[in-house]
């Protein structure tokens, strides 16, 4: 928690501080007795005389500037970030906004450009967004990221997460793409495809034993069907609306499955402004795979969108639901706040789910406004077994 205030505190003094400088008025001297062109010229000479700091709080001052004549509204933001996960390092994010026709019926299609280092050995390139079609008859949502981490496994099972003296490591390489092909079918409604795609290889199992005899290297190719209702006014930081996603998806032995097996995915989130610059967010989650489902296909609780702070496939199983509730309030100019309290619960069965087993969450984070409505956000979450996470992102957690 120290280490969060004080990054926070440095990160926090630096955005406000850059912009009391962007926004501080420039002393004149009589300027009634000075001529109009003599103005001119010493502003133009000014501006021609920019040292590189002014020049970056220049661009983060201009970033968030409605570009109503700009097709491609694109920004890139980057620093330092902590977590227990992953530890120190540096991540880079680049966030557009663009619209494939201009119209006031269609909404902004985003894409977002991501990339991590950390001392750890942590690796991260990706990219994800939306694409928005004319008058907002079809949509492509996209993510697709490459890492490699050396990381921790407790095993399979809330019993197995649960127990301490079952944390072991291995090295691992990964590679994930989702896409959903989406057709308007009635207003808000949508309906469409769904393909995955997965390949996993762990090496340097510390406790090969907790891997019950799966195989290291994985390949998981997926298709199935996706449903949509969205009413959200501004997908990557909705104000109000409701996002209800069902997603089912087959991963057959014909697609190249060693094992097959489904999975039901299920979103709902709720938006509603509160008071003056306060939105209230809700999510629920369920993630519940049938079948002979290979160790990193289980559903795995933590990550920067949801159960945050808790170290990402410490508990996991066939099925997880998780739900959180968050405050969102604009405080000054581009600055705001979260707070965030959350469960969640992993569990083999329905048979077998157990209440005693319902894992807390709550955090706190701080926002500040990149681009029109586009966040950046440091996050510190809490959870059980003294488990807390620092993170860095762009846009809203969900």
């Amino acid at each position: 928690m120290k280490q969060f205030i004080r990054y926070t505190i440095l990160c926090v003094g630096y955005i406000l501080g850059s912009q009391s400088l962007l926004y501080a008025e420039t002393p004149t001297d009589s300027i009634d007795t000075i001529p109009t062109d003599s103005i001119i010229a010493k502003k133009d000479t000014t501006v021609k005389k920019l040292n590189i700091f002014q020049k970056v709080l220049k661009y983060f001052d201009d970033s968030n500037a409605p570009r109503p004549d700009k097709k491609f509204d694109f920004g890139i933001i980057g620093g330092p970030h902590y977590s227990s996960t992953t530890k120190l390092g540096i991540g880079l994010a680049a966030s557009g906004t663009y619209r494939l026709r201009r119209d006031s019926i269609t909404q902004l299609s985003n894409v977002s450009l991501y990339g991590d280092a950390t001392t750890t050995g942590f690796l991260l390139i990706g990219v994800k967004g939306n694409n928005i079609f004319p008058k907002n008859k079809f949509r492509i949502d996209y993510d697709f990221y490459l890492y490699t981490f050396p990381s921790d496994f407790w095993g399979i099972g809330y019993e197995n997460g649960n127990n301490n003296a079952n944390k072991s490591s291995y090295d691992r390489l990964e590679t994930i793409l989702r896409i959903d092909w989406l057709a308007r079918l009635h207003k808000d409604l949508y309906g469409g495809i769904s393909t995955g795609f997965n390949w996993v290889k762990g090496s340097d199992f510390t406790k090969i034993e907790l891997l019950e005899g799966e195989a290291r290297e994985v390949i998981s190719t997926s298709i199935g069907a996706t449903l949509v209702y969205d009413s959200r006014d501004f997908i990557t930081n909705a104000a109000k609306g409701v996002y209800i996603k069902v997603n089912q998806r087959f991963f057959p032995k014909f697609l190249g499955n060693k094992k097959a097996f489904t999975r039901t995915d299920f979103i709902f989130d709720y938006y509603h402004r509160l008071w003056e610059g306060a939105i209230l967010a809700f999510d629920l989650h369920g993630e519940f795979n049938y079948g002979d489902v290979p160790w990193n296909m289980l559903a795995a609780l933590g990550g920067s969108a949801r159960m945050r702070g808790y170290y990402e496939g410490r508990y996991r199983d066939k099925n997880l639901i998780e739900t959180q509730i968050e405050l969102r309030q604009h405080i000054w100019r581009r600055n705001g706040i979260a707070v965030w309290v959350g469960a969640g619960n992993v569990f083999p069965s329905f048979s077998g789910f157990k209440w005693g087993h319902t894992l807390p969450n709550y955090g706190i984070g701080y926002r500040w406004e990149f681009k029109n409505r586009v966040n950046v956000r440091l996050d510190y979450g809490f959870g059980k077994k003294g488990q807390s996470g620092f993170l860095f992102n762009i846009n809203e957690a969900f």
